[in-house]
């Protein structure tokens, strides 16, 4: 008979695969040095995921942010683009940047054919997308759904130069600036 799953000892080991991946990178991830690393073995990690990509979709999954109930109760476009300022500076500072960096090396990791990751960063980014477009429309803004790709593709791509860069003075004019004149 298989013994039950250590819920309490699943969730530490997701919570420290995000920090291992964002010191380590997705691109070389292999389970035997992750596992040392979590101090335990391969076999254990197939043991509660099932698979390596399934142990990172899973760690992912735990730290995303509940963007629905961040931009939820936004009733104007000075309250969104505050939202929005907040959202891009805690995404690139503190305990932010940990989940964040490991998210976007999924992003890129989603681009490649049959890619294992393809259908959690969809998921990802059609949320944000969804969640933006409905804040939006509140607002009576034009075209909704476009200028919520905007704000995210353009958004993503200002915390990621940053997160490389570490330009945080540029990059905080930018994202500011993209917002402001995307919702006016």
């Amino acid at each position: 008979m298989a013994r039950p799953l250590d819920h309490a000892k699943r969730a530490a080991l997701l919570a420290d695969v995000v920090r291992y991946i964002a010191d380590h990178g997705l691109a070389d991830l292999s389970l035997r040095p992750l596992a040392a690393e979590l101090g335990t073995s391969s076999r254990m990690l197939i043991y509660y995921f099932t698979t390596k990509e399934e142990l990172l979709v899973q760690a992912l999954t735990t730290q995303r942010p509940d963007i629905q109930a961040m931009f939820a109760d936004v009733a104007d476009a000075a309250a969104l683009r505050e939202r929005l300022a907040d959202f891009c500076s805690a995404s690139m500072a503190g305990e932010g940047t940990t989940s964040v960096r490991v998210l976007l090396q999924v992003l890129g990791a989603a681009c490649a054919p049959h890619s294992p990751y393809a259908e959690y960063a969809n998921s990802a980014i059609a949320t944000f997308i969804a969640t933006l477009t409905a804040a939006l429309r509140r607002l009576d803004i034009d075209d909704t759904e476009a200028v919520a790709t905007l704000l995210v593709s353009g958004l993503r791509g200002i915390i990621q130069d940053r997160l490389i860069t570490g330009d945080s003075a540029r990059t905080d004019r930018a994202a500011r600036l993209l917002i402001d004149q995307t919702i006016r």
